[in-house]
């Protein structure tokens, strides 16, 4: 796993897993594990998926890299504080999924909770079948 900055500004931590080393066949089942993950966490809490080839390809202007078949995200939040509304605006925490053909390219935005960084790098480190 690596950490980029995207568009000059936003810290994101990827990684790309070869499909023929997970058992995951597909964004639903890596999304099934993520829940599984977050449900057992103490303070996450699951908040929904949201399929944004499916939003894109719809939308009359919408572009998506042809090498993308499919990408998905999946919402969640740590936030166990709120100590101000501005919080607000760096939550939930978002992990995206593209499914590229030959591998899944895996991301999340840095989030300002270390522990919420370092739950989701474990989770997505463990789709890979080391």
């Amino acid at each position: 796993m690596k950490t980029v900055t995207v568009l000059e500004k936003y810290p994101v931590y990827t990684i790309e897993i070869d499909k023929n080393k997970t058992t995951f066949q597909d964004i639903d089942e890596i999304f099934s594990y993520f829940r599984e993950k977050i449900e057992a966490h103490p303070i996450a809490t699951y908040i929904g998926e949201f399929d944004h080839y499916a939003h894109t390809t719809s939308l009359e202007t919408g572009e998506v890299s042809g090498e993308i078949k499919a990408a998905k995200n999946l919402l969640c939040c740590f936030g166990k504080v709120l100590p101000k509304p501005e919080v607000l605006a760096v939550r939930p925490r978002s992990i995206g999924v593209a499914d590229m053909g030959t591998h899944f390219s895996i991301s999340f935005m840095e989030a300002p909770n270390p522990d919420a960084n370092k739950a989701m790098e474990g989770w997505v480190k463990g789709i890979e079948n080391l």
